[in-house]
Parts: C-alpha cells; structure tokens; sequence
C-alpha cells in the first residue's frame, strides 16, 4: 500500500480503495463486497453530508433485476456496519438520520501520488493529471536536403511517414467501426434499446394510496385508483410516465380496476355501490375534453361531468371487479358469479367463457398479446392452492399454466411477447413478482419481493405495480378455549411501530407468562428486544443487526434467535442481562428459526447444510449439531410434554405442518386440516397446535388442532392475517403481528423485457 493510487482513502484504522473495491484494516484485508462496499463509496464521496435514501436508489439499483429497496438497502447498511464494527446507538463511521438517509461522521484522508489531504466535504477522486506536451514530429520540412551525416536518420523517413499515415486511416476506420457495433446490432436496430438496464421508480407519490395499475396501448400513461378519506377526492385517474401532472376521471370511492380501450381514448372500470352490488362503467381517458365512443351502434359523448356509460351484463352478476379489454376493442372480459365472461361491444351479447368447480371461483382476465386466449385465476374450494389457466377467447378448454400453493394478488398478466406470464404472489416470505413460461412446465422465477397487482405495457418496455408499505403493530387476543361460555374478548395493540419493514417482530410470550420478546428495527438495525408482558418498558437485548425469530428458554430466563450475514445465517443465544451472547452454530450454512426443546437442554433449528432445509439439533450450551428430519423441515417446535416434534414442511406459504417423536420414528404430517398462513403462524402450547388460517367466509381465524381427538376450534377473528404469531404456553393469549400506518403506491420498472 504505497497511498499512490488516486482511488485510495483512509479513515481510522481502515484504508479502502475505490478502484479495486478493497479495504483494509491495520493492513489486514476485510471481506466487504457488493452493494455493502458500493454504499461505503457513496458515503466516502461526500464525508459529512447526509446522502438520502433516494440517492442511494438511484445510484446502486438500477440493474437488470429488481428488489424491495428498503429491505437491499437496510440489508446493505447492515453489512456495512458489521464490517466496519460500527453501532447504530454510538455511530463512529456511519449516521443514521431516521427516514432520511446516512451521513459519514469519520475525517476521511484521501491518497494520491502528489498529496495526503484531510477533509470531510471535498470530492475525494483527484481529476486526472493534465496531459503532458505532445512530441515534435521528426518530420523535414519541404525542401530540405538532409547533409551526409543525416542521411541515415533520415533515408527510412518516407516509408515511416507512410506507414503512421495508414495506421491513421485504419485507427478511424476501427473507431467508427466499433462505434457503430456498439450502437446497433447487426440487424440495423440500435443496440441501446436492448441493452439498456432496468430502473425502478416510484410513479405515483401522493399521500393517499393507489392501486391498481393499467398501462394505456401506448405506453405511456397509467390509468390507477386512488383512495382518499377526502370527499370527491377517491376514483381513477390517469397519469402521464415522466410527468406529475395527474388527472381525475371519476370521483367515485368505489370505482376501480381501470381498463383501456385499444384506442387509447376511453377507460372500462368496475363500480361498487353500497349494497355490494358490481357494474362496468366507460369513462373517457381525459377529463377537459369529450371523447365519443361506440356502444351498440351509438355514439356518446363521455364526460367526467356528463355522461358515464353503465354496461348491462343482462344479469350475469360480477364477483369482482378486474377487467380486460379485448386487443380488438370489440369485447370486456370480466369475473363473474358463475365463471369468466366476454360482454360484446357490438351486440351486448355475454358469453360465458369458463365454468369453475363447485365452490372454486374464477377470476383475474387478461387478454393475450394477440387476443386469441384470455389468462385468468382459480381458486380451489379452500382458497390454496391458486391456478394460473388460459382458455380460448370463444371458449373451451381450459389449459393450465401453474399451480401456486399461496394466494396471488391481483391478475396476472402476459409478457409483451406472450411467452410467459408475470404475476404477483405471496409464496415466499413476502409479497413478490413472479415469472413463469406459458408454454412449458418450468417452476416459476421470482423477480422481486415487494409486488402486487402487475400491469405490463405493450409498447416501451415497461412494467408497473403496486408496492405497499407500513409498520408493524403486537396485538394481543385472548382465546375462548374450547368448553368455555366466556363472551368473544377483543383484540387490542400491545406495542406500536416496532418495524417498518415486514421483517418483524416476531412475537413471543415467556414460558412464565411475564415478559414479552420481539424483534423491532427502531433503533435503525433489526434487533432483539423484551418487555413487561403488556408491552411497557421494552428493553434492547442485542447490538448484533439482522437479528430475527426470538425464542425463550422453558425457565424464561434466555432468548435464542437467528442473524443473517454476509456468511451464512447463524444461531446464537443471549440470557436475559447479558452485554454478548453465546454462538451456537459456527458455520457458513443458512441456520435460521431456533426453538427449544421442553428440557432446555438442546436447540432446534432449520439449516441447508445438506442442501436444503431440513430440522437440525444442537445442545444448547454448545456442540455437535445433529439431523432430525431427512424429508423436509422448517421452523420446528417441540411439545410441552416433550414427546413430539412438530414442524413446518417448507418456508414457503400455506406450509403443511409435520410431525416426528422426539426420540426418533416416521416423519408423518399432523392433519390435513392444519394449513397455517406461514411457517411462522403457528404456536405450540400445552392444549395441542393453535395457528392462523382462513374461516368458513375467508378472514383471518386462530384455530386450535387437538392432536390427541384430532378436533378443530375456532378460536378468535382477527382483522388481517398475520406473518407471525405467538401463543401463550396455557393458550389462553396470541400476539401476532398486524399492520400499523400503510402506504401504497404505484412503481415503475423501465426496459422491463
């Protein structure tokens, strides 16, 4: 390390160069790679200044693939931090200003060959050096007549000026050559259309939310639903890509799910009145002006202050409100009571186009690029698992393109080019945007993990969808347990605000009944946190960042929980008063959701360390880790009575709940009829399995399973179905997770392909 290279800065111990995205401390290389060391830069180019949290987007995610932003940049910071050994509560490096973005507070010195120069503000890349003085040329001039003693310098003069000229001619000949491949491709079209990355970026930033997106054939505007508690304020609007300017075509609470004609000039949407009843309605695309459209041989004049034309499906009644105008303008698809139908435009004619199952619902049209096949959604008698199908646009057989073991969140819709089929899906641990081919059975992709309800323009390259935002709330329910007279009791919030990502909080009532355990990233890194069982006077418990899925000991006297990190996933174990706490699995494998055994005498856990999730062992005090399942297994809790283990199947939604005896024997599953919403739903206490799953009319229910006389009880209902929950050990309380303050807007993804 000579300090010469211009790209080189030190600050404290450390010494990074930005060049080679290296860094060093006291000499000693340290592993910070990616985005982490690309966050590192930004922040060492402006020492001192906070760098926002949209300039950080700008700079680091417009690549070819897509993330939450939130969740890739905390992850970033985090690992940053760890490699830095710094601390959110007493920051030496790096600031956090909540909500706003960071700030690096170390002096910072940078390198070059000429200066060491300390500063906190100035750019920290020296410009290059000022070219040095061209050469003479060693050309005669005209009419020289060189002396004996200079003709041999000067006899090989003629075929060397030659020469450096033809060099010349082919260095402009290559030059523009390659100037031209780069710009197009070998078929004439310019390269830059193909290759260009993608970019994310908010398109709607209204306070109010919106939903619901709908590109116009063009491209470039988006049709949207807005909600606002402000009268004559909700309905759709239309927003321009690349303006801010927003325009109101309806001011109806209840009108959603916007669909364009092929012409660009009118928008079909659905309108719910007050006794639920569903109608399709045609409005104009623009506000100021009237726009005539053709219903039935008529022509009429479509104002925002004059005439909303209201369709008549000759009393086949919606179910939902998703539409799909057909590429040929001539008919609406649309989710009606009894299948998907096509309401003709020339003749008023609807023809029902499918037939689900008894009890199964069809729902979700979207028209193909070409408007041969419509794809559409259904769900089975219990809700999951969801189906991808297409059928003919004249009807027929059905023809499936996926079965998804999760719930899909809005209508899918077709590529631009129609060979796959992108849709938004909660099978993962969030809410995310899937890819799947239409024409061959490969398992789905997943393309990022903050989507709902995917809209795909059919000129430009675009894709739009909307991403929804909040904190995170503890609720506390107290259960009727079966043979208990006791009236319904009401859920109530615990703790507020305990995250603002959906990362948490993971809560858990002590053994005892006393204290409370969650996961809450307020202080700015996710972290370990305990409190009064009512939720007051929380306390932090871990410094470590990632920190995830607490789990007390039997005594209620320690906490085992996960970290992730650049390395693997690890398990650790912290007593309660503790300043360090105690690593249990010093590997690089993905160890994650811990849980105890009824004795307190080993840890469980889910690790890939043969090659995929399965239920591992370790004794808590520290050792050899060993296998429990060999099929399969996530998220494992032992019973009260310690004589068996249950678990979840997959980390994946809706998981099967399995079982195995503690002391070895069949890995069998529990019952059919325990389908928790996540691995993390669940809970184990004395009385058998409570877990959170659909009722009877589809919201959110706690259940108790019974292993014993294999009974079913409904327990509790609660407002929106939850990630986690937590059930005291006599089952008698839940907490569980739900949502606190929630934004929802519309992003847009440019050069989508």
């Amino acid at each position: 390390m000579n300090g010469t290279n211009t790209g080189r800065v030190k600050f404290g111990p450390f010494e990074a160069d930005l060049h080679t995205h290296e860094i060093w401390k006291l000499g000693i290389k340290v592993k910070l790679v990616g985005q982490p060391f690309e966050v590192l830069a930004i922040l060492l180019d402006r020492p001192g200044q906070l760098v926002t949290r949209e300039e950080l987007h700008e700079r680091l995610w417009p690549g070819d693939t897509f993330v939450d932003f939130d969740h890739g940049l905390n992850a970033a910071v985090n690992k940053l931090r760890e490699a830095l050994s710094d601390s959110v509560e007493t920051p030496r490096y790096v600031e956090t200003l909540p909500r706003r973005g960071y700030r690096f507070i170390m002096p910072v010195e940078k390198k070059n060959a000429a200066v060491a120069e300390t500063s906190v503000a100035a750019p920290l890349v020296a410009p290059p050096p000022d070219p040095a003085p061209a050469p003479i040329p060693n050309v005669a001039p005209p009419g020289f007549v060189a002396k004996p003693d200079a003709v041999s310098s000067t006899k090989k003069l003629p075929r060397l000026v030659l020469l450096s000229g033809l060099f010349s001619v082919l260095l402009v000949i290559v030059f523009i050559g390659l100037a031209w491949i780069k710009h197009h491709d070998l078929d004439g079209v310019p390269s830059t259309i193909r290759v260009a990355s993608q970019r994310i970026r908010p398109l709607t930033s209204l306070a109010d939310e919106t939903s619901e997106p709908a590109f116009s054939p063009d491209g470039n505007y988006v049709a949207f639903r807005r909600h606002s508690d402000k009268p004559g304020v909700s309905g759709i609007y239309v927003k321009a890509v690349g303006s801010e300017e927003v325009r109101q075509i309806t001011n109806v609470a209840g009108d959603c799910c916007p669909a364009w004609a092929p012409d660009g000039q009118t928008l079909a949407f659905s309108r719910f009145a007050k006794d639920n009843e569903i109608g399709i309605f045609l409005a104009p695309a623009r506000r100021s002006s009237e726009m005539p459209v053709e219903v039935k041989g008529q022509r009429l004049n479509l104002t925002l202050h004059g005439i909303e034309k209201h369709l008549d499906t000759h009393g086949l009644a919606l179910r939902r409100g998703e539409l799909a105008w057909a590429p040929d303008g001539k008919s609406i698809a649309f989710s009606s009571t009894s299948g998907i139908a096509l309401l003709s435009l020339e003749d008023s004619n609807v023809h029902r186009l499918t037939a689900p199952p008894p009890l199964s619902e069809d729902w979700g049209p979207a028209f193909s690029p070409d408007g041969s096949k419509i794809l559409f959604v259904r769900n089975g008698a219990n809700d999951i698992p969801q189906e991808l199908l297409s059928v003919s646009k004249s009807g027929g057989e059905t023809i499936q393109i996926s079965s998804e073991h999760s719930r899909i969140l809005g209508p899918p819709q077709w590529s631009m080019d129609g060979q796959s089929v992108i849709y938004a899906s909660d099978f993962g641990s969030h809410p995310g945007l899937w890819r799947v081919s239409a024409e061959t059975k490969d398992a789905p992709a997943q393309i990022n993990d903050s989507g709902w309800y995917p809209a795909i323009s059919r000129r430009g390259y675009r894709l739009a969808y909307q991403r929804i935002t909040h904190s995170l709330n503890i609720w506390e329910l107290p259960l009727n347990l079966p043979g208990e007279e006791e009236p319904r009791k009401e859920q109530r919030i615990l703790i507020s605000a305990t995250s603002e990502t959906d990362q948490g909080p993971g809560p858990q009532i002590s053994p005892d009944g006393k204290k409370l355990a969650f996961m809450s990233d307020r202080s700015g890194t996710m972290e370990i946190w305990t409190s009064d069982r009512d939720g007051s006077n929380p306390v932090q418990l871990t410094a470590v960042a990632n920190a995830g899925t607490p789990r007390w000991s039997p005594d209620s006297d320690a906490i085992v929980f996960d970290v992730g990190g650049r390395s693997g996933a690890k398990i650790y174990k912290i007593k309660l008063g503790a300043s360090e706490p105690q690593l249990l699995t010093p590997d690089e494998y993905e160890n994650r959701c811990p849980s105890w055994s009824h004795d307190g005498k080993w840890i469980y856990f889910a690790s890939t360390r043969s090659n995929r999730y399965e239920v591992w062992k370790v004794p808590s005090e520290g050792g050899t880790a060993l296998q429990v399942t060999k099929e399969g297994g996530h998220a494992a809790l032992e019973s009260t009575d310690g004589r068996t283990l249950y678990y979840a199947k997959n980390s994946y939604a809706n998981p099967d709940i399995w079982q195995v005896p503690v002391n070895g024997g069949a890995e069998k599953p529990v019952s059919p009829r325990v389908h928790p919403y996540t691995w993390a739903s669940w809970s184990a206490p004395d009385r058998g399995i409570v877990f959170a799953g659909p009722s009877v009319n589809g919201r959110p229910m706690l259940h108790l399973y019974e292993p014993a006389t294999h009974k079913l009880t409904d327990l509790g209902e609660i407002n929106t179905v939850p990630f986690w929950i937590g059930v005291s050990r006599d089952a008698r309380t839940a907490v569980f997770d739900q949502p606190g303050w929630q934004q929802s807007q519309i992003m847009l993804v440019e050069n989508f392909r």
